[in-house]
Formats: C-alpha cells, structure tokens, sequence
C-alpha cells in the first residue's frame, strides 16, 4: 500500500500536526489531504520512488512550500513545508 510504505519510511512527521487543511480541494473535488515534511524535496524524491506521480511540482505559497501527488490509485495528496520558505 503506497501511503503506508511512505509512512513507515518516517518522511511525514506526525507529532507536528501532519494532516493540515488550507481549504484546498483536489482536483477531483474532494477534500485535499497535506502532510507537513521537515524536507520537502527528500519526501518528494521518495514520492516518486514509490510509484506517486508529482502533480504540481513545489511551488511557494503563504506559510511555506509544498507539492502536489497522486498515488497509484489516483488519489491526491499534497506535502507543505515552512522549512526553507
């Protein structure tokens, strides 16, 4: 299973308040799911590695940065990072 191998590798941090909703949508329109990483380009290296395809490469927004993914069965998820903002 795809999120669970990412997050067995440790690259989401829990105890930071991992799941942090901006009232993004996915493109799908169901509610987007965005992990926090205290690096951003390691997670999204791993994404890829996994089988994720980067939807919106890093961008920079209000309060950090962050990546858009799907994983292998379509569902997309984005990681933010206010490290390196």
């Amino acid at each position: 299973f795809f999120t669970s191998n990412l997050l067995f590798w440790g690259y989401w941090t829990l105890n930071r308040a991992a799941t942090q909703i901006w009232g993004d949508v996915a493109a799908s329109g169901a509610a987007l799911l965005v992990f926090y990483s205290n690096n951003l380009e390691g997670t999204l290296n791993k994404v890829v590695e996994a089988g994720g395809e980067i939807i919106k490469p890093i961008f920079s927004f209000p309060g950090g940065r962050r990546f858009h993914f799907s994983e292998p069965s379509g569902n997309e998820f984005a990681v933010w990072s206010d490290i390196g903002a």
